[in-house]
């Protein structure tokens, strides 16, 4: 046994320093990428808020536009506004107001599924 352990090298076995640098490849490797996924978390988070604030401003001026829309649609706007522009419109009279009735939808017995359209007539309004 003291010759073999003469005939030994004292230096580092090479089998000893390939697996100490896999195991700092491996530990620097996952330190690396732990870096880089907190990084690409953080990253993510700030898109998340950017775009957050981004709806919400949409939907301000989202509920800013309908609120518009409903002041432009109002009778009372309306009014002014063909005032305003001489259009000379005024109510309907009832002889000229039409009322549409629908006649119930019709099967036929071969086949019961389909509906068929009914036509549609009209009927003045009588004040």
């Amino acid at each position: 046994m003291t010759r073999n352990r003469k005939r030994q090298s004292a230096g580092v076995q090479p089998s000893l320093a390939a697996l100490a640098v896999v195991f700092c490849l491996f530990f620097g490797g996952s330190g690396v990428g732990y870096v880089w996924q907190k990084s690409q978390i953080y990253t993510l988070g700030q898109q998340i808020k950017q775009r957050e604030i981004q709806l919400e401003d949409l939907r301000r001026q989202n509920k800013l536009r309908a609120d518009q829309l409903a002041h432009l649609r109002s009778p009372r706007f309306l009014d002014a506004r063909v005032r305003e522009l001489n259009l000379g419109l005024a109510p309907a009279r009832p002889e000229q107001i039409l009322r549409l009735v629908e006649l119930p939808y019709v099967t036929t017995p071969d086949a019961p599924e389909k509906r068929l359209v009914s036509l549609l007539t009209w009927e003045t309004v009588t004040p």
